[in-house]
């Protein structure tokens, strides 16, 4: 009886402990998004422009943008631009380098620390402004163009075509985060398999083909997920280097989501907007989970 009592006064003050040490998140969970989150969906469903007081108006919002908002359109169109090709793009480059430093060479620790330092700082207002630099009419690259006698009328950023291709290369040269990700997994794969590939006479192709890559399926899918929803949250670039220009080639969703709330003060709208942007995010999440069993590999799973 007393060991019961002992057990119960341990799990107890362990349950404390863990309660205790959860507390500044689960305060900061509350406080700072699941509170602003309700409030946000209760003002989609108002007309507010943070001066008069929320007058409801159901789903008016979310109508007005699929049938009345071209921008909205437009900005929706460069978003699932900028994702379709970045993600694919930063994906394979990371698990290229990622293979690349996978093997034994000298200053490998460098060369891993430079290959990550563009994500750390590649989100930045000053990276973004020196890209912007870079690109601009008297920029290194114009220069370049023009020192090996290619003379071109505008800048990649004033071009329509070409500007958001700016951006996304921006968006590929971030790419440290996810082959530290890869990196992390191509060493938990065990050097048996490419052992006996090998021993088996087994091309390099094929055993990245058959065994590298199906093992790496589950940090692929991890890294798909998460890429997706940062290409869809792109704000930063598009705001300084482009402004969403020219001629909205660039204009971001949550760029124009923040002009509507911050330009003007069509708060209303710019949170039925955010919520059609969650509910975006979310389908593609539930689609990849739904697909998963049909191209990850999970070693558990064939035992």
């Amino acid at each position: 009886m007393r060991q019961k009592k002992k057990k119960a006064a341990y799990s107890l003050s362990d349950n404390l402990v863990a309660y205790l040490l959860l507390g500044p998140w689960i305060l900061g969970f509350i406080g700072m998004w699941l509170i602003p989150a309700v409030i946000s969906l209760y003002y989609s469903f108002t007309d507010f422009n943070l001066l008069n007081t929320p007058k409801i108006i159901g789903f008016t919002n979310y109508t007005r943008a699929f049938t009345q908002d071209d921008t909205f359109v437009q900005a929706l169109k460069v978003t699932f631009s900028y994702v379709l090709v970045l993600v694919p793009l930063r994906l394979a480059f990371a698990l290229f380098v990622a293979m690349l430093l996978n093997k034994k060479h000298k200053f490998l620790g460098l060369y891993r620390t430079l290959y990550y330092v563009p994500s750390i700082i590649g989100g930045s207002i000053a990276v973004s402004v020196v890209w912007k630099q870079i690109f601009g009419n008297k920029g290194v690259v114009m220069t370049l163009l023009s020192v090996f006698g290619i003379e071109q009328g505008m800048s990649f950023l004033g071009n329509p075509k070409t500007a958001l291709s700016v951006i996304i290369l921006m968006g590929v040269w971030q790419f440290g985060s996810s082959m530290l990700i890869f990196l992390s997994a191509l060493k938990q794969i065990p050097h048996a398999l490419y052992e006996s590939a090998m021993v088996d006479g087994a091309k390099p192709h094929y055993i990245f083909l058959r065994i590298t890559l199906p093992m790496l399926t589950p940090t692929i899918f991890f890294n798909l997920i998460l890429q997706i929803i940062n290409g869809f949250r792109v704000f930063t670039e598009s705001y300084v280097i482009t402004d969403g220009g020219p001629l909205d080639s660039t204009l971001s969703y949550v760029l124009y989501l923040y002009r509507r709330a911050f330009t003007f003060f069509d708060m209303g709208y710019s949170c039925a907007l955010a919520w059609i942007l969650v509910t975006i995010i979310a389908v593609f999440t539930v689609i990849l989970f739904r697909t998963q069993k049909n191209w990850v590999y999970y070693e558990s799973e064939g035992e």
